[in-house]
């Protein structure tokens, strides 16, 4: 192994467990940490528009419709730069993008510190809006490139756990609005406060992360992933937990104030709460799905999922709140436990094809990592625009029967469909001869991803 100018790392192996308890686990370990502080910021930044609407009242001349849009637009821009930054690792390096996607996130941040004022046009708005989408693209490349320094037993944990760290990112600077509200502080001072802490990001990559070779210029295994049923499947998987955790950290505030007429305060009150443990609860969905089985937990986890969004509808009905806010927190949390277990799931899948294939040991490991890595991005980018459709849901059916119960049977209707493509593809055993004797014949090895 070797670190040359640029911090570039020869050799990697960390399925060989030698060289990973000797130096692997410390290095991949740092990269990890500083790969979570950027992408967390990243996260704010994204979703900072969920914040800065609750801070628009009247005098800003905005309707509840024109903020849905604004939030769905940002949510856009977010999941669809996930794809380039995908590819950003293997020609920049892990290491080197992080630098440069940490810095750009200075660019959204100083222009709505800039135009944050009352008589600003709402297309001023949205085109500033739709810059902060940049922040969703840091999650993409991160996990590209941290899914390339653990071994396949690790990696529901550390996946889990860069993403878990990524998205508090969104509770975090709810929190920091609360306590600006509180103070009677203004959206510029929320604002401020993020730019000494991209700067710091970007310098703390730049001297503490690495660049693995064994990624670099490889931006044909994106176009193989692409060709894959399973990163389809998967992203559509996705779309299910991680689109309804972003969806609703935008929507959820508005959905206060406008169904149950929280004022701005009282919105912020709440607000960070389902974030937050969806956060938190991220790397338990992947460590449970490490001991159990991805498909397993994913599966149960839709289950739930539909149970507490029934729920939302009966509260959404009767008008009760603290129903609602319940049952909206267990929601959250149960989408950043479906997030943990599905991303889990796709280094398990692509692991299992090298077996299918014939490849064994260090081979079948390198042909894991290449395409879990390039999936990873793809997916990432088509889940996030499950939090485009919910809030456009949110829009509609606020305009159409002023208030979200229609866009929630919506959702429960989604969730149905994730449940049975999960069962379907990933969990249901393969046909049996008429004799009992075993699998029946195939021109095709049939492959068990119960355990992914």
């Amino acid at each position: 192994m070797t670190a040359p100018s640029g911090r570039w790392i020869e050799q990697w192996d960390p399925e060989d467990e030698t060289f990973w308890n000797r130096t692997g686990e410390r290095i991949a370990r740092r990269n990890l940490l500083f790969s979570v502080l950027s992408e967390h910021i990243g996260f704010s930044i994204w979703t900072m528009w969920s914040v800065l609407v609750l801070f628009m009242g009247p005098e800003y001349g905005l309707t509840p419709a024109d903020k849905f849009l604004l939030t769905s637009m940002v949510t856009l821009v977010g999941a669809v730069v996930r794809i380039p930054y995908t590819f950003a690792v293997a020609v920049f390096g892990g290491r080197n993008w992080t630098v440069i996607s940490a810095a750009l996130l200075l660019v959204p941040t100083v222009a709505a510190f800039a135009v944050m004022e009352p008589g600003t046009s709402f297309s001023t708005f949205l085109l500033v809006g739709l810059l902060a989408g940049i922040g969703g693209g840091n999650f993409a490349s991160s996990m590209t490139n941290i899914n390339a320094f653990f071994p396949l037993r690790k990696k529901g944990w550390a996946l889990g756990l860069n993403a878990g760290g990524g998205n508090i990112g969104v509770p975090v600077i709810q929190l920091v609005a609360l306590a600006i509200i509180g103070a009677s502080g203004g959206p510029r001072v929320l604002l401020g406060l993020y730019i000494p802490l991209i700067v710091a990001a970007a310098v703390l990559a730049a001297l503490y992360m690495d660049n693995l070779a064994s990624v670099r210029n490889d931006t044909g295994a994106a176009r193989d992933a692409a060709r894959d049923a399973h990163t389809w499947i998967m992203s559509f998987l996705y779309i299910g937990t991680f689109g309804s955790f972003i969806g609703y950290s935008f929507a959820f505030g508005q959905v206060l104030q406008n169904q149950f007429d929280r004022t701005p305060l009282e919105a912020a009150y709440v607000t960070f709460v389902g974030p937050l443990l969806g956060s938190l609860i991220r790397p338990v969905g992947g460590r449970l799905a490490d001991r159990y089985g991805g498909a397993r937990i994913t599966l149960w986890n839709f289950v739930a999922m539909g149970v507490a969004t029934a729920v939302l509808i009966v509260a959404s009905m009767r008008q009760s709140l603290a129903l609602f806010t319940v049952a909206f927190v267990v929601l959250f949390v149960l989408t950043g436990l479906g997030n943990g277990s599905t991303y889990k799931m796709i280094p398990g899948i692509f692991q299992a094809k090298a077996h299918a294939l014939g490849l064994r040991d260090e081979a079948a490991d390198a042909y894991g990592r290449r395409l879990s890595g390039a999936a990873m991005g793809l997916i990432g980018a088509v889940g996030a625009l499950g939090g485009v459709g919910i809030n456009l849901a949110f829009r509609q059916s606020f305009l159409s029967y002023g208030s979200g119960t229609g866009a929630f049977v919506a959702f429960l209707a989604c969730y149905a469909v994730c449940l049975a493509v999960t069962w379907a593809v990933y969990l249901r055993r393969p046909a049996v001869r008429a004799d009992g004797a075993g699998p029946a014949p195939a021109e095709k090895p049939q492959l068990s991803y119960a355990d992914v």
